[in-house]
């Protein structure tokens, strides 16, 4: 049986062998947590920000775009604060060598003993059926409260040592909850040191006279900058949002687990403006809200959870993650935080400009407070790439000689129908007798739609499996009774079935199956 170690390695080789992702300057041997989206993933990172932007812009009447640029002035960075307080609290292993955010160790300790908790719950499941009462297991059983107790402990300590900024603090949590090197295995670290993560560059026509600028951190701040001028010249009214998609960077020192974390990555942020007072009302809106669009995909409700921050950022007066269950266990998808009016605030003392709201409602000008929704683009597509990744034992076929059944499997990618890359594949049957021609007769007709392909290379069975392991929810094939009586076989990849349908039902079947629209009307 696979682990899920062995499924995220297989993911990984899968998205090189079918073009979704190549390592970057490759040739080169590559660029550490540097990644090029190839042809069918830039097709599945298209789709997934025109969800995106099409339920947070398209079907919000008070919510617009914007496509602010990467550099900003310098005195950006200041006032966000990512100058001073940017940091990743960093520890190395002195036996492996390996370096790790020391954040990280403590949470995953912490994540481990949950999981012992989840095992005592299990296991009580299967021992009382249906008598068990899980809520009244989890508040009496002396092994679970056990657990509970040093989770408790260890949160408290670690939340304290984050806020006070005592890195020595943070090191001894390690050091007393006795977590090892996953390397090495052994407990020789380093102290821990905080480490800046922006890009600086020069920008200037000689190094004299040149400035140093950053590589934008995140894409808030040029929302931020903008408010006020979205906000005059589309004459919006609070409560109303800003959205943006577009590159950040981070100088990642821990950069791994393939796309989940890298130096180069694209974000998709809302930063909605409300009344003070209301930024809470607001807050449970979006967490709810922002939980609905990812539910609306398919994706099993158990892969999702709700993970409060244990130390607020210095801008928030509430934070929580939206996780998602990757192949290496629950980690952050998306963030949702009440911003408070901290970052105009900040813009307005370092611009000298006023960055204020005159409320017509309440006759007066404040700072409007914020609520921010942030989603990394590269993190959506690897857990609906994972999500979606299966490797399926089909019955096997009786070989004539032997006797014996051979083995028959596929890989195939179960994404959502609306966010494959490519909707419909066209086949001709054979290479000759008119088949081609009246293939692309048929191509020509769907592509205006949708992303479509045409292949005549191999046989059949071959072409299936190929668009099967790209996720194409849909292959026609064309064969001699086609020229006969304009009809096709449709083949839907989820279940393998075919049916013969006449050409002029192929538009209306395709786009009933791939519309984004039945999608946008859950939400």
């Amino acid at each position: 049986m696979a682990t899920n170690e062995d499924h995220f390695k297989n993911v990984i080789s899968h998205s090189k062998e079918y073009g979704f992702i190549f390592q970057s300057s490759e040739i080169y041997d590559g660029l550490s947590a540097v990644y090029d989206y190839a042809q069918n993933g830039v097709e599945l990172k298209k789709n997934i920000r025109d969800y995106w932007w099409k339920s947070m812009v398209q079907m919000h009447e008070n919510i617009v775009g914007l496509d602010a640029a990467i550099f900003m002035h310098p005195t950006t960075w200041k006032a966000s604060g990512h100058v001073d307080a940017f940091n990743d609290p960093l520890i190395d292993n002195k036996d492996s060598k390996k370096r790790y955010r020391a954040d990280v160790l403590i949470e995953e300790h912490m994540a481990k003993i949950e999981a012992k908790i989840d095992k005592e719950v299990e296991k009580a499941a299967k021992r009382f059926g249906e008598t068990f009462d899980e809520k009244m297991f989890r508040q009496t059983n002396p092994r679970v409260l056990e657990h509970i107790h040093k989770i408790e402990e260890i949160e408290t300590r670690f939340r304290k040592a984050l806020e006070e900024n005592n890195l020595g603090e943070v090191r001894q949590i390690i050091v007393d909850c006795e977590i090892v090197c996953p390397v090495s295995g052994s407990r020789n670290w380093t102290e821990v040191r905080q480490f800046n993560l922006m890009f600086s560059t020069a920008m200037g026509s000689v190094s004299e006279d040149s400035s140093v600028i950053y590589l934008r951190p995140e894409t808030a701040q040029g929302i931020f900058v903008n408010f006020l001028n979205v906000q005059k010249s589309g004459r919006m009214k609070i409560p109303f949002g800003i959205a943006q998609t577009g590159k950040a960077f981070r100088n990642e020192i821990v950069a791994r687990q393939f796309i989940f974390r890298m130096r180069e990555f694209e974000q998709m942020e809302m930063q909605f403006f409300v009344r003070p007072g209301t930024e809470m009302e607001w807050y449970a809106y979006w967490k709810e809200a922002r939980l609905k669009w990812h539910k609306a995909l398919g994706t099993p409700d158990k892969k999702y959870r709700f993970h409060d921050h244990i130390k607020l950022a210095h801008y928030a007066n509430a934070a929580c993650d939206i996780e998602f269950e990757f192949p290496f266990g629950f980690k952050e998808l998306e963030g949702i935080h009440s911003r408070t009016d901290f970052d105009l605030k900040q813009h307005e003392q370092f611009s000298g400009k006023k960055l204020q709201y005159f409320d017509p409602e309440l006759n007066q000008s404040y700072v409007p407070y914020v609520v921010e929704t942030s989603i990394g683009l590269d993190r959506m597509f690897l857990a609906l790439l994972s999500n979606a990744y299966t490797e399926e034992k089909l019955p096997g076929t009786i070989n004539a000689t032997t006797g014996k059944e051979e083995d028959n499997s596929r890989v195939v990618l179960n994404l959502p129908p609306f966010l494959a890359p490519i909707k419909v594949a066209v086949f001709p049957l054979m290479a000759k007798d008119g088949l081609p021609e009246k293939a692309k007769e048929i191509f020509d007709l769907l592509r205006f739609d949708h992303m479509c392909v045409m292949e005549e290379k191999d046989n059949i069975g071959k072409r299936y499996r190929r668009q099967d392991a790209i996720g194409t929810p849909f292959c026609i094939t064309v064969d001699p009774q086609s020229l006969e009586d304009n009809t096709v076989t449709i083949r839907y990849r989820d279940t393998m079935l075919q049916e013969r349908v006449a050409v002029a039902q192929l538009k209306a079947i395709v786009e009933e199956k791939v519309s984004m629209r039945k999608v946008l009307e859950k939400l």
